[in-house]
């Protein structure tokens, strides 16, 4: 049955998703967070819109999404920034937008960064699956990758539309710094090693994704211990060193270890940045205490 208020995918863009805050609490199961890669975006988006920090928003990567809108919407697009279109008419970006019904919202490419948030008030009423609405691409969890002639259903508004000035919009980083806590195996690469890491001139790698962020370039880490371990659960942000000693830092669909040892952790608070880094950006890594 169509909805009496939603929007309908007319074109998908490379990959756009459904996000919320994720599904923290069962990990022990391997079952990862999920949830928006730039959870700053994804906040603003909601906040401009009145609705609460986890309402289901869209995750767009690259090159945007359109959308008709079934009755009339009000949206509001942040994260990378874009140009924005109602009815082929210029809209504002990182600010709320009425779309009449029957009108197209065109969310276009990424100027910078890589991912844009699109808000409607009253938030995207998908079914939850382990009480979030979030697509985890890794577990298949969630409503699937967004095609077009789906139509996204609109649940009902909680407040009143916020405007535009309320938070920050920080930039996507042209040089992506990470801090690095040691993590629990930390002491299977030699001290070299790890002094090496902070020195090297890694690149973001085309090769990353929801899952994890790919680095290459800069000096291998070298292993002090030969080995595997069993699978272990890790949180996200961990820095886990594949064979070719090449760190990835696992994002928000995050698997278990599968055997090779997790260096460190990249706090929460710096991954919006790991989110929004194009591939071919400088990356520096800052090892700091625990």
């Amino acid at each position: 049955m169509r909805p009496t208020s939603g929007l309908e995918v007319v074109r998908a863009g490379s990959l756009t998703t459904v996000q919320d805050l994720g599904r923290p609490g069962y990990a022990h199961l391997g079952v990862p967070r999920s949830g928006a890669l730039d959870t700053e975006a994804h906040a603003l988006a909601n906040r401009l819109l009145g609705n609460p920090a986890d309402a289901a928003t869209l995750e767009t990567t690259l090159d945007g999404v359109a959308l008709r809108a079934v009755g009339t919407v009000t949206v509001a697009v942040t994260g990378a920034p874009c140009p924005v279109r109602v009815a082929g008419r210029p809209a504002a970006w990182g600010a709320p937008v009425r779309v009449p019904n029957g009108a197209v919202l065109e969310v276009g490419a990424a100027a910078y960064g890589v991912r844009s948030h699109v808000a409607v008030r009253g938030g995207f009423a998908v079914p939850a699956v382990l009480g979030s609405r979030a697509t985890d691409l890794l577990s298949g969890l969630g409503p699937p990758v967004l095609t077009a002639g789906t139509v996204l259903p609109v649940g009902r508004p909680w407040g009143p539309v916020a405007g535009a000035d309320t938070l920050r919009v920080p930039a996507p980083p042209t040089e992506l710094v990470l801090p690095v806590r040691p993590g629990p195996r930390a002491d299977w690469f030699t001290e070299e090693s790890v002094a090496a890491l902070a020195r090297g001139a890694y690149r973001v790698s085309s090769a990353g994704n929801r899952i994890g962020l790919r680095i290459e370039g800069g000096p291998a880490l070298v292993r002090a211990r030969g080995g595997e371990l069993p699978s272990e659960g890790i949180v996200l942000g961990a820095v886990q060193v594949p064979p070719n000693g090449l760190p990835v830092v696992f994002l928000a669909d995050h698997p278990v270890t599968g055997g090779y040892p997790v260096l460190g952790v990249v706090p929460h608070e710096a991954l919006a940045g790991a989110a929004q880094a194009r591939p071919g950006v400088a990356v520096r890594f800052v090892m700091v205490g625990p």
